[in-house]
């Protein structure tokens, strides 16, 4: 197959938490921090406020695991160190 004939679209995002009942992770509660820059200081203050267990940063280019925790909060970051997405998984 011609490579430069491969289409790459993004993938989609996951989907929103849009009830309180589901938002175990306590994404809800802290997506204010979106569009701030990320440092470990903030991780852990976000963590706190939502009240997830865990935290977990995601990167652009690194391999991260595909089961969902409920009680996980994800960040999202973009590849100037920015949050893109917060959400529960």
């Amino acid at each position: 197959m011609n490579q430069s004939n491969v289409s790459h679209e993004p993938a989609p995002k996951p989907p929103r938490v849009t009830s309180e009942g589901e938002d175990a992770c306590g994404a809800n509660r802290v997506q204010d921090r979106v569009g701030r820059r990320y440092d470990e200081a903030l991780g852990e203050a976000i963590r706190r406020e939502s009240g997830a267990t865990v935290l977990r940063v995601m990167r652009p280019g690194e391999a991260h695991t595909l089961e969902y925790r409920a009680d996980r909060l994800n960040l999202r970051l973009d590849d100037g160190g920015t949050i893109t997405d917060i959400g529960c998984g």
